[in-house]
C-alpha cells in the first residue's frame, strides 16, 4: 500500500482539530453506551503496575520492553511519625508495563502532526500544544464492543497479523453490531511487555482499514503493532498518526473475556477517564467496562 493510499482524516474534522475520531462519539453514541448497563457490574481493563522504587539503589528497571520501568515511586517519609504520608510518582507513559492512551500528537508524520499541524508548532520542550491526551480530558464514555481473537484463554500465535476479515469474523462470532462511535477493545491474549527483540503479534493495515470503515472511534487492545515492526505501523503510524484514532495500549482483557463469556454479552459501556493533566502526548488510563 503506497503512502497516498493510507486512510486519513486529516482534514476531516478541520485543519486544527485535536479529538480525532473521538469526533465521532455524540450523544447518541453515549446513549447507546448507556442502554448497555443492566445489572451495574463492572471490569477494569487495565494491567497492575508496581512502582519501582527510586530510594533502594535499585537499577530503574523493572519492564522487559522498556526502561526506565513505568513508574518510579519516592515514598516521602524518614521515619519520624508524621501528619501525612506523601509519595512522588514518575511515570513513563508509553511503557509497556502500564495501560495507557496515545494521543495523536504521540506519532507524527514527517515533520507534521495530526491533522498536519508543523511538528515544532505541536511539541516544545516545555508540554504539547497541539493534539496532546488533553482532547480526552472530558472522559470518554462510549459503547465498547470485544472482539476475542484467541478465545477461550488461548493465544495468537507470535507471528500473526491481525487482518481486516478476522476482524470480521470475531464481530460476526458475538452475534452483535458496531455502530460509528463504538470503542473497538480487541484480545489477542498476550502480554506486551516483552523483551523488544521477541516476536509478538499486531494488527495489519487491513485491519486499519476496518477500524476506519466501521468508524471505530477508540482502540482498547493488548495488541497493537506487531514486532518486529513493520512500515508503516498500522496501529501508530497510520491509525493514530493519520486517522487521529486514540489508542489504549497494553491492555489486560482475560477478565473482560471472561465476563463477556459467561454472559453471552460483548458489548458494554466503557468509561475512560484520564487525569486532567494538560499538554502530554498519553496519559496512564484505567478503562472500565460496565455491564
Amino acid at each position: 500500500m503506497s503512502e497516498n493510499d493510507l486512510p486519513s482524516n486529516w482534514g476531516r474534522w478541520g485543519d486544527h482539530d485535536e479529538r480525532g475520531t473521538l469526533n465521532l462519539i455524540d450523544d447518541r453514541a453515549r446513549a447507546r453506551a448507556a442502554a448497555e448497563v443492566r445489572d451495574g457490574t463492572s471490569v477494569s481493563l487495565a494491567r497492575p503496575t508496581t512502582p519501582v522504587p527510586m530510594t533502594t539503589g535499585a537499577a530503574l528497571t523493572g519492564s522487559p520492553a522498556t526502561v526506565p520501568a513505568a513508574v518510579m515511586q519516592v515514598v516521602n517519609f524518614n521515619g519520624i511519625r508524621p501528619m501525612a504520608t506523601t509519595d512522588s510518582l514518575l511515570i513513563n507513559t508509553h511503557n509497556a508495563a502500564l495501560t495507557h492512551l496515545d494521543a495523536p500528537c504521540h506519532v507524527p508524520v514527517g515533520d507534521q502532526v495530526y491533522p498536519g499541524v508543523p511538528l515544532p508548532d505541536a511539541v516544545t520542550p516545555t508540554g504539547v500544544r497541539h493534539a496532546s491526551a488533553d482532547s480526552a480530558s472530558d472522559g470518554i464514555v462510549t459503547r465498547g464492543v470485544l472482539l476475542d481473537l484467541a478465545s477461550g484463554g488461548d493465544s495468537l500465535a507470535a507471528d500473526h497479523r491481525v487482518t481486516g476479515a478476522e476482524l470480521d469474523a470475531a464481530l460476526d462470532r458475538t452475534g452483535t453490531t458496531m455502530h460509528s462511535g463504538d470503542a473497538i477493545v480487541v484480545r489477542g491474549g498476550w502480554d506486551f511487555n516483552q523483551p523488544m527483540t521477541q516476536p509478538v503479534p499486531g494488527l495489519g493495515l487491513s485491519a486499519v482499514d476496518w477500524l476506519d470503515q466501521h468508524g471505530a472511534a477508540l482502540y482498547v487492545g493488548d495488541i497493537g503493532d506487531a514486532r518486529p515492526p513493520s512500515l508503516p505501523m498500522p496501529m501508530h503510524q497510520v491509525a493514530l498518526a493519520r486517522l487521529g484514532l486514540p489508542l489504549v495500549d497494553v491492555a489486560a482483557l482475560d477478565d473482560l473475556a471472561d465476563r463477556c463469556a459467561s454472559l453471552q454479552r460483548w458489548s458494554f459501556m466503557l468509561v475512560v477517564a484520564p487525569p486532567r493533566i494538560t499538554g502530554t502526548t498519553g496519559l496512564a488510563v484505567n478503562p472500565i467496562a460496565i455491564f
